[in-house]
C-alpha cells in the first residue's frame, strides 16, 4: 500500500479527550439523572450546560490554555463538574487533598503557579491561611472563587463570617453569568497535552505532583469500566475522594456510560445504606477504611437488607479477613485494587472471593510484570522470587511536576518501576510483598511489614497497625509495631505490649515478631500512615522487657 493512501484528518482523526464522554453524554442521555446531592438533581443536559458556562466564565477570567486551576472541596456536584469545565477552557485541573494543612497547601500553591483556586465554603479557612502564608512570597495569588452549598444561593453573601480578598468570586455567579457568544469548547491541541495534577498522598515523604494527559485519562476511563464491571446506566457512590487520582477517573468514566453520579460531602455507614437503598447504587469505591465502618454499621445504620449486590473496590491494606466475610455477607462483591497516583489508580483489580486469585489488569495498560530491577528480567513464576512490579503502558502519568522527582528515575529501562516488592504465583496472581523502602532486612532475614500488619489487624482490639524498621545492633534492624486500638478500648483490660507481642507469637515466624509495640494514633494528614514519622519515632524508644 502506497504512503499516500493513508489519509488522517479530521474526519478520521481527534485527539482523544474525556471531554466528548459529557458532550455524547448530554445528547444521548440528556433527560437521565447525571448527579444526586441530597435533594439536588441534575440532568446530563443540565450538567453539559453548568460545565460549559463555567468554562465560558474561565476563558472570560483570563484562564489560558495550560493554566492551572485549583479546587479544594469533599465530593459535591461542584468538584464533579470541574473535572469537565476546567478541562474544557483549556486549564489543568488540581484536586487538592481536603485533609492538607494551610503550610502545606501554601507550598503546593507555589508549586502549582495556579491562577485560581475554588474552595467549598466549609474549608475556606485553611484556604485563607494558605494564601496569607502564600502573600509572604514572590508567588501571585490565585483567584478565589467560593463555593458555597446549594441552599446559599446569594452570590452577596459568605456563609461563614471571614473577610474574604477583595475580588473573590462565587461558584454561582459563573454559574448565573450567559456563556459568551462566540465561546467554544478548548479541547486539545495534542492529545497528549495535560488535562490534570494530582499530588501523591506523601506517605513517604513531600507530596508530589503528578501530570496526566488527556488520553490516558480517557483510555483509563474506560478501562475503569471492565475493571469494575460496570454495566448500562452504573449508579456510582462517591465515597472514593475525587482529589485521589480523580477518582481514579470514574468522574469521566460514569458520564461515558450516562450513568448516575450520588455525591456526598461526608461519609457514614448510615449515609451509604442510604444511598443504596433510595437510589440502588451499583458500586463505590475508596480506602479499605470503607469497609470497616459497612462492617461495624449499626442494624438503624443498616435499615433494609439489600437486595441487589454492590460492587466495592478498595485500594490499600485490607483489614481482617472476618471484616471481609462481613461485608460480603451484608451484600457486597469486594475487589481489592493495587495501583499508585503515577498508574491513575488501581492497575490491577482482583476479587476478594476464597480461593480466587485472578487479578484483571488494566485493559490499556500493555505491560504488568515482577522484575529483577537490575537485570530487567522476569522473575520465575515461582511465589518465592522476589522482583520490583513493574508496568507500562496508555495509562500512566506524563510527567512529574516541576521540582518533583525525576521522571526518568521511575521510567529507567522503558518500564515504570512502582518500588514496590512482590513475587509471581504459578497462575500468574502477582503478590505484593511490601514498598522497596518498607521491607525490613533482620539478620538476614527479609520481612514483609505488610504481613506482619495483617496479622496484627486480625486481633480483635487493634483498628490499624503498621511496622516499620527499627535500628538494632546486632541483627541490624527489627520489626517495631505502632498500635492504633479499637474505640472503647484504652482503658482498662486493653491488650498490652507483651499481649500483643505473645499474639503474633503464635501466627508468625520469630524473626518477623515485633520485637516493640507502641499504641497510639498513627500519622496520616494526607488519608495514608507516613511511615517515614513512624521510624524515626521507632527509634527514638527503648527496648520493651
Amino acid at each position: 500500500m502506497s504512503k499516500g493512501c493513508l489519509v488522517q484528518c479530521l474526519a478520521n482523526y481527534m485527539p482523544l479527550s474525556p471531554i466528548s464522554f459529557l458532550e455524547r453524554a448530554a445528547v444521548v442521555h440528556g433527560d437521565k439523572v447525571s448527579i444526586v446531592y441530597g435533594g439536588q438533581r441534575f440532568s446530563w443536559k443540565e450538567t453539559h450546560q453548568r460545565c460549559f458556562k463555567v468554562a465560558s466564565a474561565f476563558v472570560r477570567l483570563g484562564i489560558s490554555r495550560h493554566d492551572v486551576v485549583a479546587a479544594f472541596a469533599p465530593n459535591i456536584p461542584a468538584l464533579y463538574e470541574l473535572h469537565f469545565s476546567v478541562p474544557m477552557a483549556g486549564a489543568i485541573l488540581c484536586a487538592l487533598n481536603i485533609r492538607l494543612d494551610s503550610p502545606t497547601l501554601s507550598l503546593i500553591l507555589q508549586q502549582l503557579e495556579a491562577k485560581a483556586i475554588l474552595v467549598d465554603h466549609q474549608y475556606i479557612e485553611v484556604v485563607l491561611q494558605a494564601l496569607d502564608i502564600l502573600s509572604q512570597t514572590k508567588s501571585n495569588p490565585p483567584l478565589l472563587i467560593l463555593i458555597p452549598e446549594f441552599d446559599q444561593s446569594s452570590s452577596s453573601s459568605s456563609p461563614i463570617d471571614l473577610d474574604l480578598p477583595p475580588g473573590t468570586l462565587n461558584y454561582n455567579d459563573l454559574l448565573q453569568a450567559k456563556a459568551e457568544p462566540n465561546f467554544q469548547i478548548l479541547k486539545p491541541n495534542n492529545e497528549c497535552d495535560p488535562i490534570s495534577v494530582s499530588y501523591t498522598s506523601g506517605s513517604t515523604g513531600n507530596p508530589k505532583g503528578v501530570l496526566y494527559s488527556h488520553r490516558a485519562v480517557y483510555l483509563n476511563s474506560l478501562a475503569a469500566i471492565f475493571q469494575s464491571d460496570m454495566r448500562k446506566m452504573p449508579v456510582f457512590l462517591w465515597t472514593v475522594e475525587m482529589f485521589r487520582c480523580n477518582g481514579w477517573c470514574f468522574p469521566w468514566a460514569v458520564a461515558a456510560l450516562g450513568g448516575t453520579n450520588i455525591c456526598l460531602r461526608n461519609v457514614s455507614a448510615k449515609l451509604i445504606f442510604e444511598a443504596i437503598h433510595l437510589h440502588k447504587v451499583t458500586h463505590l469505591c475508596g480506602a479499605p477504611s470503607i469497609l470497616n465502618i459497612l462492617a461495624d454499621a449499626s442494624e438503624n445504620d443498616q435499615a433494609r437488607e439489600i437486595k441487589s449486590r454492590v460492587e466495592i473496590i478498595v485500594a490499600g491494606a485490607l483489614p481482617a479477613p472476618q471484616i471481609l466475610t462481613k461485608v460480603a455477607e451484608l451484600g457486597f462483591n469486594v475487589s481489592h485494587g493495587y495501583g499508585m497516583t503515577e498508574a491513575l489508580g488501581p492497575a490491577i483489580v482482583t476479587p476478594c472471593k476464597p480461593g480466587q486469585k485472578q487479578s484483571q489488569y488494566n485493559l490499556m495498560m500493555e505491560g504488568v510484570d515482577v522484575k529483577d530491577p537490575n537485570t530487567m528480567e522476569s522473575v520465575e513464576f515461582d511465589g518465592k522470587t522476589m522482583g520490583e512490579i513493574m508496568f507500562r503502558g496508555n495509562t500512566l502519568m506524563l510527567d512529574y511536576l516541576e521540582n518533583s522527582k525525576p521522571v526518568h528515575e521511575v521510567f529507567k529501562g522503558g518500564w515504570y518501576r512502582t518500588g514496590d516488592l512482590a513475587v509471581r504465583h504459578p497462575d500468574g496472581y502477582i503478590q505484593m510483598k511490601d514498598r522497596a523502602r518498607d521491607i525490613i532486612i533482620c539478620g538476614g532475614e527479609v520481612i514483609s511489614t505488610l504481613e506482619v500488619e495483617a496479622v496484627l489487624l486480625t486481633h480483635p482490639q487493634v483498628l490499624q497497625a503498621a511496622v516499620v524498621g527499627r535500628y538494632d545492633e546486632v541483627l541490624g534492624e527489627t520489626p517495631c509495631a505502632f498500635v492504633k486500638l479499637k474505640e472503647g478500648f484504652g482503658g482498662g483490660g486493653e491488650a498490652s505490649s507483651r499481649e500483643v507481642i505473645e499474639f503474633c507469637e503464635g501466627k508468625l515466624p520469630g524473626f518477623m515478631v515485633p520485637k516493640v509495640v507502641i499504641f497510639g494514633d498513627l500519622p496520616s494528614p494526607t488519608g495514608k500512615i507516613q511511615k517515614f514519622v513512624l521510624r524515626e519515632k521507632a527509634n527514638l524508644v527503648g527496648d520493651q522487657e
